[in-house]
């Protein structure tokens, strides 16, 4: 006679959870495929995202610098020029793609943005 092996209770918790998360996603699901679909509302929330991403990046440039001058200050010479050197591309990165976009002509429909340089 075959032995029938039974779950166990971490198994059944994880299963229900599993089962519960996918019934909550496929019930919130329904909505969305009544949404119109709006290419501003696409290009507005990837901007914003580089956005945020853009602010990061210029305070992890600015730290890679402050910490360059104190390895310089520390001895290290080669360490500390090349964490400049490394943060100030970090940090000026969204101005130089900016500049870029500029000059090539493909700003008026782009998602990339860090002010007006007038």
């Amino acid at each position: 006679m075959k032995r029938i092996t039974q779950f166990r209770p971490t198994t059944l918790a994880g299963l229900r959870t599993a089962g519960i998360v996918a019934l909550a996603l496929l019930a919130n699901t329904r909505p969305l495929f009544a949404q119109a679909f709006d290419s501003t509302e696409l290009k507005t929330g990837i901007s914003n995202s580089l956005a945020v991403i853009m602010m990061f990046g210029f305070v992890l440039g600015i730290a890679a610098v402050i910490a360059g001058g104190f390895a310089i200050r520390r001895g290290d010479v080669d360490q500390g020029k090349m964490s400049i050197i490394g943060g100030a591309i970090i940090a000026a990165a969204p101005a130089v793609i900016f500049a870029f976009f500029k000059i090539f002509g493909i700003d008026d429909n782009s998602s990339v943005g860090v002010g007006s340089f007038e």
